[in-house]
């Protein structure tokens, strides 16, 4: 989540999303209220690097909130 009216936030995320162009899958942006955006992205590829490009966006100034959930598809499957 993070307020859109953040000077050059949005073409920050966006640059370090392009940048890990191969571990994202989908983007979905939503319009929360007039100030907030909410991103979700589908990320697939080895743990670390899924970590990394989050670590890179929830860090980044003006980010409100954000959090990683990992998961796999198992063996099975």
């Amino acid at each position: 989540v993070y307020d859109h009216h953040v000077r050059m936030l949005s073409d920050k995320l966006l640059d370090i999303q392009h940048d890990h162009h191969e571990t994202i899958l989908s983007t979905m942006h939503v319009h929360m209220d007039h100030d907030n955006c909410l991103e979700v992205l589908a990320l697939k590829g080895p743990a670390g690097r899924v970590q990394q490009l989050a670590n890179s966006l929830l860090a980044t100034k003006g980010v409100k909130h954000g959090k990683l959930t990992l998961t796999s598809p198992g063996k099975d499957l």
